[in-house]
């Protein structure tokens, strides 16, 4: 790095105007001083874990039907009890997450790649973002769960229609939140300064406004991942969304809710795992927002 880049990283008034300051402290342990954070990873590694030793934890196939065992309530032979076909729930629960899981990671890395890279180069680019806008807010004009609806039910239901009708209409809104923090980096006097003693353009963008918009992409990430899991849970649920032979949360729901009166725990236990891990990516991305808010990071 040359003296001149150096010296504009380090000089004090940029570190003065830049909008996202970061503590003195990891952010780990950052984090861990906060409850709500540590509920939530908590939940969230017991989820993941859970679901990645699925095979190990609730061997045999989790869609084997036993119609003698039909509606067992919760017991030491079935934690979770069985459905109308017989079905151990807690197999189902744990087998679905892996699904559910994998579609949120998924529908997470692509929307977010996409819309860090477009954003970036809109909020930078004053003619790309006047055409790039227009076509955001087209795609926004309309509800998401009517666009990625539409889109599983031309491509027919599978876990790739998922991944690829969430993906589309998660990109929008996180665009416009990357592309409005990087209109505001641009203008810091440290990146005109850069511009001005001809430091390269892709060098501005990985050394100054990626690492200085990194804060909200960070949190929007746990927010799209959570929209992601639950936008899943809720194609599947009107029969759009995961494959009858796939096995997910939202298809467990489908299943459930004609027997909630007679079963109610078959409704009970994929809702209670769904439930949990968006209220644990919630609160993961607010107690992110907390610790990296340049505010907040002042006070400590």
């Amino acid at each position: 790095m040359s003296t001149i880049e150096q010296s504009l990283s380090e000089s004090p008034s940029a570190g003065e105007e830049a909008t996202f300051v970061s503590s003195h402290r990891p952010l780990w342990q950052r984090l861990v001083r906060n409850p709500a954070a540590v509920f939530s990873i908590v939940v969230l590694v017991v989820l993941v874990l859970g679901a990645f030793l699925a095979p190990v934890i609730a061997p045999g196939n989790p869609m084997r039907v036993s119609p003698a065992q039909r509606f067992t309530p919760p017991g030491l032979d079935h934690p979770f009890g069985t459905d109308n076909l017989g079905r151990d729930m807690f197999k189902m629960v744990l087998h679905g997450s892996r699904t559910s899981l994998l579609v949120g990671l998924v529908v997470t890395l692509v929307s977010m790649s996409v819309a860090i890279v477009l954003g970036v180069i809109s909020g930078f680019y004053r003619k790309v973002d006047v055409v790039l806008m227009r076509f955001v807010d087209g795609m926004m004009a309309f509800p998401g769960i009517v666009l990625a609806t539409a889109a599983a039910g031309i491509m027919g239901p599978s876990v790739t229609t998922v991944m690829t009708s969430l993906s589309v209409v998660l990109i929008a809104p996180s665009l416009r939140i990357v592309r409005g923090q990087v209109l505001v980096v641009r203008e810091l006097q440290m990146i005109e300064a850069a511009r001005a003693v001809g430091v390269p353009t892709m060098r501005i963008l990985s050394r100054y406004v990626l690492p200085a918009v990194s804060s909200p992409i960070l949190v929007q990430t746990s927010f799209i991942f959570s929209a992601a899991v639950l936008g899943e849970a809720g194609l599947s649920f009107i029969g759009v969304g995961i494959g009858p032979k796939d096995l997910s949360w939202g298809n467990a729901l489908t299943e459930a809710r004609n027997y909630i009166g007679q079963a109610p725990w078959i409704v009970l236990f994929p809702g209670l795992a769904l439930m949990l891990t968006i209220l644990s990516l919630n609160l993961l991305g607010d107690a992110l927002r907390d610790v990296l808010d340049p505010r907040l990071a002042r006070r400590r």
